[in-house]
């Protein structure tokens, strides 16, 4: 691959790096962010365990029956895992904005390089045209 791309003349190597070598690296490195994105708010393990305790304080019943202390500790067990339901809930969903922003903002870029060579072209007409 290297030999043969460097047999090119300037011009078509500069096209062939900038319209396909870099496009697909720009590709990986977007693909690198989302999935970075994911793993740091731990979107998948949050889904996961989404109704589990909050950092899994969970009373125990104990030994023999009492009802006061069975409908306490329900009563407990249920509040924690409500907390740890909405606290997942709102970690999941600040990572799927994050991942948005960072989906558009990759569009953006790759875009942008895509066409920053007619961005150059159209830049000199204007100036040229500007000159008096």
């Amino acid at each position: 691959m290297v030999s043969g791309y460097l047999q090119k003349n300037i011009l078509t190597s500069w096209l062939y790096w900038h319209f396909v070598e870099a496009p697909k690296e720009i590709l990986k490195g977007w693909k690198n962010f989302l999935l970075f994105n994911l793993n740091y708010f731990s979107v998948p393990l949050l889904l996961k365990t989404l109704f589990s305790p909050w950092r899994r304080y969970s009373w125990s019943y104990g030994r023999g029956f009492n009802i006061s202390r069975y409908l306490e500790v329900a009563l407990s067990n249920v509040f924690s895992r409500s907390v740890g339901l909405v606290m997942r809930i709102v970690l999941v969903c600040i990572g799927l904005v994050v991942e948005v922003f960072i989906v558009v903002a990759g569009l953006i870029i790759f875009l942008g390089w895509v066409l920053l060579p007619a961005f150059l072209i159209v830049g000199l007409i204007l100036g040229v045209r500007i000159l008096p």
